[in-house]
């Protein structure tokens, strides 16, 4: 059986500025602002959502499928994902276009200055899921607009469970386009922030919300671990102290990766959290969302 992953393919470029952007910005002069950032630290890696929740999710043994678009740049992430042994039957390369890519200047105050290029992403609505009995369940995670409100409409038809995951997407979406993704998926996954904006904009509470056909809403919190609303009830599951914190990036979809991972087990949704929250522990000890490496005895722990 196969999880499908809808969401992002992007390369991130990363870079380190070693001052603090205070010192370089005059608040004063913003409406003529011109200024340039050496930065002698740069490195290249591959990203977005899909791509790090795949990853992580065929470290753990499984066998994700990606529904996600790449430009004329990306053959290079296409080979990266073979060498998992994930499918990439469903990656679209879209011509004359870039694959969707984030560029990020970081301050010694750890200050970001990021500017996201979508490229083939804003294409992914061109692809539509497909009707395979071996799809188990599927994650909506961030993508182009269109393509997430298509994609979860179509996993409803198909009958396959999904996971609702907006991310930075979820501003995109007003409250009657955010009810009817909770009123499609089985799960829904925010971090605390993201929580209180769904509500806000749905006009209902977790508990409320959670009081419904959902199976589950998972509210990431960091080093705290998460809370997990059932049938209008709240449980914590604590997080994993770390000696070291090298890099959060992709932490998310790392725990998400173990969320789906469990899920497809048919384990109960706090025994996935919980692989969730070491998963998550273990990656922000690694730079990047794709070079940590997972020992599967932590399944068994």
């Amino acid at each position: 059986m196969s999880a499908l992953i809808c969401g992002s393919l992007a390369f991130d470029t990363i870079a380190t500025f070693p001052g603090r952007f205070a010192q370089q910005i005059l608040p004063e002069q913003l409406h003529i602002l011109n200024v340039s950032f050496l930065v002698p630290t740069l490195r290249r890696e591959f990203g977005g959502c899909a791509g790090n929740i795949a990853y992580s999710l065929s470290r753990l043994g499984a066998q994700p499928m990606i529904m996600a678009t790449v430009g004329a740049d990306g053959a290079d992430y296409l080979r990266r994902i073979e060498s998992w042994g994930a499918s990439t039957a469903l990656i679209r390369t879209i011509p004359d276009t870039h694959t969707a890519q984030a560029i990020i200047i970081t301050d010694t105050d750890n200050n970001q200055i990021t500017a996201f290029h979508p490229g083939a992403m804003q294409s992914a609505h061109l692809s539509m899921v497909p009707t395979n009995a071996e799809i188990r369940v599927a994650i909506i995670a961030p993508d182009g607009r269109e393509a997430m409100l298509q994609h979860a409409a179509q996993l409803a038809q198909a009958n396959i469970p999904f996971i609702f995951d907006p991310g930075q997407g979820l501003p995109m979406f007003d409250g009657a386009e955010l009810r009817g993704f909770v009123d499609r998926a089985a799960w829904v996954a925010v971090n605390d922030y993201e929580a209180r904006m769904l509500c806000e904009r749905t006009g209902q509470t977790l508990e409320s919300m959670s009081n419904s056909h959902l199976r589950g809403i998972v509210v990431t919190l960091g080093a705290d671990g998460c809370d997990l609303w059932q049938r209008g009830e709240r449980t914590r599951v604590p997080g994993i102290r770390v000696d070291s914190i090298v890099d959060p990036t992709g932490c998310g979809d790392a725990f998400r990766a173990a969320l789906l991972y469990g899920i497809e087990q048919g384990w109960p949704l706090e025994r996935s959290a919980m692989l969730g929250n070491r998963i998550g522990a273990l990656k922000v000890g690694c730079r990047g969302g794709q070079n940590h490496v997972i020992d599967t005895r932590s399944l068994d722990a």
